[in-house]
């Protein structure tokens, strides 16, 4: 039976976030037969979103307050959960548990569109968030550092986010739609209103580079936990 000690835990990254400014942007891409066509222009508002992905030390501190199980794999070092681990990605978290800490904390989910927005951090037509080229000095993806690694350990895009790209794959709020993008609307779109599955974004430690071009795209069950998903929160800016 495992014990966890709040005083095992160090000190949260904190409740940081960055404004991510109003504005207007090409969203997917036109390529082959793909899920991320065709392009087409979003606006967004203004809004608040994390630096980082929400850490095993914030969902701690979620569960005990709400009486939320644990995730799927805490405790099991391989996957740097549990108390052990305090600023690194929480991850065995289902959509619906990332949801109710979203809503706990204050926040909510972003949509697939904001978080697209985000991780462009204002560049322009650009493939990944740091521009054409990616590197393992600039994501952990590809198993090359054999694990998910503390929050904050590469350099951020343009906008503050870290990790934006690769180290765990991040919820958002939109259910999954193949054919979405030929009808979503102009302003804010909000996905599909059904769905079976919901949007992950950004790739992962797991995943190879392609997963973490900014405009791919792939989707889950919400109730699904995973070892290389995690999330992180936005706010609405009253």
């Amino acid at each position: 039976m495992l014990i966890f000690s709040i005083c095992s835990f160090s000190q949260k990254p904190g409740d940081q976030m960055v404004l991510i400014p109003s504005g207007e942007f090409v969203m997917g891409k036109n390529t082959a037969a793909t899920d991320w066509q065709p392009e087409h222009n979003v606006k967004l508002n203004s809004f608040y979103m994390d630096k980082y992905e929400v850490t095993n030390k914030e969902y701690y501190d979620f569960c005990i307050a709400t009486k939320t199980p644990l995730p799927q794999f805490w405790g099991l070092s391989e996957f740097k959960s549990g108390p052990d681990f305090p600023d690194f990605p929480v991850v065995g978290v289902s959509c619906f548990d990332a949801e109710k800490y979203a809503k706990w904390a204050g926040k909510r989910l972003p949509t697939e569109a904001e978080w697209e927005y985000a991780s462009r951090g204002g560049l322009i037509s650009k493939t990944y968030p740091f521009g054409d080229q990616i590197d393992s000095t600039k994501a952990n993806y590809g198993r090359k550092y054999k694990g998910i690694l503390k929050v904050g350990s590469f350099m951020p895009n343009g906008f503050g986010l870290f990790d934006i790209s690769g180290n765990v794959w991040e919820w958002t709020s939109d259910f999954y739609g193949d054919d979405y993008y030929s009808i979503s609307p102009f302003e804010n779109p909000k996905g599909p209103e059904r769905g079976r599955f919901k949007v992950i974004r950004g790739g992962s430690w797991h995943s190879g580079q392609m997963c973490l071009i900014t405009y791919y795209r792939n989707g889950l069950s919400p109730s699904w936990v995973d070892f290389a998903v995690g999330f992180r929160c936005v706010k609405d800016i009253k």
